[in-house]
Formats: C-alpha cells, sequence, structure tokens
C-alpha cells in the first residue's frame, strides 16, 4: 500500500481533471475573496509538487496571468457600463444617452465603492476558475487525455487535444524565438518586436499543424466500422439527449439561486446523473463504429482515488454551504470577508494530492515515457 503512494509514476488524467473540476465547483459557489485566493493556492501548491514536465507544466502561470487580465476587463465593464447606484461614489463620468430600447443600459455615470468591489469579486472568481482549469493543464499531459476519451468521442477528443496543447505549446515557441533575438542582440520587447516575431512563431505553429495532419492521414484517422442508419441516429440522440441533461444539471450546482434542497438545486444532481446515464449509454453504442486499440493504457488504483476524493469533498462543502451569508464578497456596507471555519479544512483537504499522490518520474524517465504515449496515442 505505502509503494503506491512512493513509486514514481503519472497519476490517471482523469484523477486530476475530476479534482480540479471539484475546486472549479467550489470557486463558482462564492464570491468571498478570502475563499476564492485559498482555492487558488491550493491549486498551487499542488501544481508546483505535482506538475508534469514540458511545455504545458507552465500553464498554471500562464491561466493566472489571463485571469488578471480578466479582472482589469470586468473592473473597466463595470466603470464604463456599470448601473450600480448604491454606496459611495468614488468619481463620476459624462453619461452618453441612449435610445428607450435600450433601457437599463447606462454608459459612463457615476461609478461606487460598491460596483467596483462587486466587479472585483466576480472577475476574481472568473479567474480562480481558469486558474483550476490551468492547474489541470499542467498536471496531466494533453496527450494521455486522448487514451481515456471514449471511443464514439474519439474524434471530438483529438481536436480538443490538440486545441489544449497549442497554448503551451506556442509560449514554448514565444520563449525560445525571444531567446534567439535576445542572443543576436535585437530587441524582445516593444510592439514592433512582437510583430517581428509573429512571423517566425505563426509559420511554426502552421508546420505543425500540417505534419499532424498527414501523420493522422497516415494511420488511417476517422476509419469507422459499418453500423445501420437507425442505430446511428438512436446513438445520437442519446448523446445529445445525455449532454442536455448534464449541462442542466451542472448549471443547477454551479448556480446558487436555483431552488433547492439543503443548498442542493432540484435540477442540479437528478439531471446531472439522468445526462451522464444517457451519455454513457450513447457513447456505449456510439464506440462500436470506432476501431482502435489502446497502448499501455493507465491504471486507475488506490491514489487515484485519494485525489478524487480531496476535489469532491471541498465541492460538496461549498455546495451545502451554498446560502451562508458568508459565501459572498462583502460590498456595501464594506466590511472584512468572513471565512466559514467548517470550509477551512475542506480547503486543507483540496491540497493533499501534493503529499497523497505518487511522485512525478524523473524527466529522462519521463521523457522515454512521454515519447512513447503521444506516438502512441496519434496511432490509435
Amino acid at each position: 500500500m505505502i509503494d503506491a503512494f512512493t513509486t514514481p509514476r503519472l497519476i490517471h488524467p482523469g484523477a486530476w481533471w475530476l479534482w480540479a473540476l471539484g475546486l472549479a465547483v467550489a470557486a463558482a459557489r462564492t464570491t468571498n475573496p478570502l475563499l476564492l485566493l485559498m482555492i487558488a493556492v491550493a491549486a498551487g501548491v499542488v501544481v508546483a509538487e505535482r506538475r508534469v514536465p514540458g511545455p504545458w507544466g507552465n500553464s498554471y502561470l500562464a491561466f493566472a496571468k489571463f485571469g488578471l487580465l480578466i479582472i482589469a476587463i470586468r473592473v473597466l465593464l463595470e466603470i464604463f457600463l456599470g448601473a450600480a447606484n448604491f454606496g459611495p461614489t468614488l468619481f463620476a463620468l459624462p453619461e452618453v444617452p441612449l435610445p428607450e430600447w435600450m433601457a437599463g443600459v447606462q454608459l459612463g455615470g457615476p461609478v461606487t465603492l460598491a460596483g467596483l468591489l462587486q466587479a472585483i469579486f466576480e472577475g476574481l472568481r472568473i479567474a480562480v476558475l481558469l486558474l483550476c482549469i490551468g492547474a489541470a493543464n499542467s498536471l496531466v499531459n494533453p496527450s494521455r487525455l486522448l487514451r481515456i476519451v471514449p471511443a464514439a468521442l474519439y474524434e471530438v477528443g483529438v481536436a480538443v487535444v490538440v486545441c489544449m496543447s497549442t497554448a503551451p505549446i506556442l509560449v514554448s515557441d514565444a520563449s525560445r524565438i525571444r531567446e534567439a533575438r535576445r542572443l543576436r542582440g535585437r530587441p524582445t520587447s516593444g510592439l514592433r518586436s512582437w510583430s517581428q516575431m509573429a512571423m517566425p512563431l505563426f509559420s511554426g505553429a502552421l508546420e505543425r499543424s500540417v505534419a499532424l495532419a498527414a501523420s493522422m492521414d497516415s494511420r488511417g484517422y476517422g476509419r469507422t466500422a459499418g453500423i445501420p442508419r437507425r442505430a446511428r441516429q438512436s446513438t445520437v440522440g442519446l448523446l445529445l439527449l445525455g449532454l442536455v441533461g448534464m449541462l442542466i444539471g451542472l448549471y443547477g450546482l454551479l448556480d446558487g439561486s436555483t431552488p433547492g434542497v439543503a443548498g442542493v438545486s432540484v435540477i442540479g444532481w437528478p439531471m446531472l446523473l439522468l445526462g451522464v446515464a444517457l451519455a454513457t449509454t450513447g457513447s456505449l453504442l456510439a464506440g462500436k463504429r470506432v476501431s482502435r486499440t489502446r497502448y499501455r493504457p493507465d491504471i486507475w488504483a488506490f491514489p487515484e482515488w485519494m485525489v478524487v476524493t480531496c476535489g469532491v469533498i471541498p465541492a460538496t462543502g461549498f455546495i451545502l454551504l451554498g446560502n451562508d451569508p458568508a459565501m459572498s464578497g462583502p460590498t456595501y456596507p464594506l466590511s472584512w470577508p468572513e471565512v466559514p471555519l467548517a470550509l477551512v479544512p475542506l480547503l486543507l483537504i483540496a491540497t493533499l494530492p501534493a503529499i497523497l499522490s505518487p511522485p512525478v518520474p524523473q524527466q529522462n524517465e519521463f521523457e522515454e515515457s512521454d515519447q512513447t504515449d503521444t506516438s502512441a496515442a496519434v496511432a490509435a
């Protein structure tokens, strides 16, 4: 049992994503800045200890910078389009008169402290949600996700994995191009330098896209088995109904204003479970039309269950305490945000994967395994 936690290996990608989604659900249930910062710190601690080598390992910092941009955009929108008319006024902008059919929309006018705080808290919530997704990207090689995608969604999974791996690779290429320009004595900052770096950056991305397309075509990507038309239509119907049910269920879980019992939305868990059941049935039926093999499948052992549990427990606690006034950031009257003491141990549990998950393999072992996994995933 101890060897399962001490032997270096890569955790199943599904476990990391479920853990990250659990933190994302917790972040979506609150606008308390202290709780949101604690969630971001919990995710950052796990990423610092268990992130994988490679360009995607730095996704957490990239998502953190993007989150700061989201907060700034949300504040600017509040300044120019905000409609909060309560609390002390900080300053006033010239108000632009709008036609009657745009009633309820304000362009300019007074900017209140309560409105700015509300914008900061809402922007911080979106930023922490992005940080949770960035943590999952830093902990999992996107190519490994392709192997756990159901056979029915294999083609969609390839597109998603390619999109997810594009941003980290572009960041790595941009750093490499900037270093090359620095060695040549050329400027690396400013709008002009970035315009000069754009051409080699996008030409490299285009070359990788052409190479990937040729590789997929040579390996017979997209081959399908012969399935009757009626079976295909019923399979597509089950998948669509399942996805719609899952979306409604997730909306019920993330939106605390929907009616429910004990803080749990009526349309939350029931619709989510029904959607998962329908989507699973459709996936199993649709998987018969795709013929592919799995090479070195990821194992799911006791450490994976521990990682998932560390994400589910905080999400459950935040859902049950969704009606607590302390879950909202104070805007007016202005006061220091309170932290429910019952949530502090839950957020500490969220950091346990940093020590409960097996260590990441060494760099040389990881590179050899990653190259094999990537080639096998594309060849599948």
